[in-house]
This record gives C-alpha cells, structure tokens and sequence, in this order.
C-alpha cells in the first residue's frame, strides 16, 4: 500500500530542518530557503527536492555535522544545514 500523494504545501508543512534531523535518520530534501549565496551553493552540491540524505556523524562539540547524499558525504555547519527543509522516510 502506498503513502498517499502529498500536495507541495503539505509536505513543507510536515518538513523539519536538516539539522533537526538525528543520526542515522534518513530523509528526503523538500526544499531549499532562497535568500544567500549558501543556498545557491546548497542546491548546486546535490541538496536538490527528491534527494535522499542521511544524517551520519556529528563533530564533538555539535558542529559541524556529516550527511551523506547521492554517493558523497558532505560537512555542512549549522548555519547552512538549517535552509534545507526535508521530511523523514
């Protein structure tokens, strides 16, 4: 049985910040906020609606933190992880 069809404004309703996402957690990006440079160079590195990102690890101190996505890992601070909305799968 398959999830029922979410209308774009439903799914960024339900979506929470990447870095809200713990460990391990997959989720899907929905979207990126507009505004800065960081989020132009967010969605040229892969953080494109659709993908797939999974939360690996987290420096000591709590930033930065590493996500892995399309076959890459990347190290994202804060900052820049918090324009990415996504929604857990």
């Amino acid at each position: 049985m398959s999830a029922p069809d979410r209308s774009p404004n439903e799914s960024r309703s339900n979506a929470l910040r990447l870095t809200d996402l713990p460990l391990g957690a997959a989720a899907e990006v929905v979207s990126v906020d507009p505004g800065s440079p960081a989020s132009g160079r967010l969605l040229d590195l892969g953080f494109t609606p659709g993908t797939k990102v999974l939360g690996v690890r987290r420096a000591p101190l709590g930033d930065p933190v590493v996500y892995e996505l399309r076959g890459m890992r990347l190290c994202l601070r804060r900052t820049e992880a918090s324009r990415v909305r996504v929604h857990r799968v």
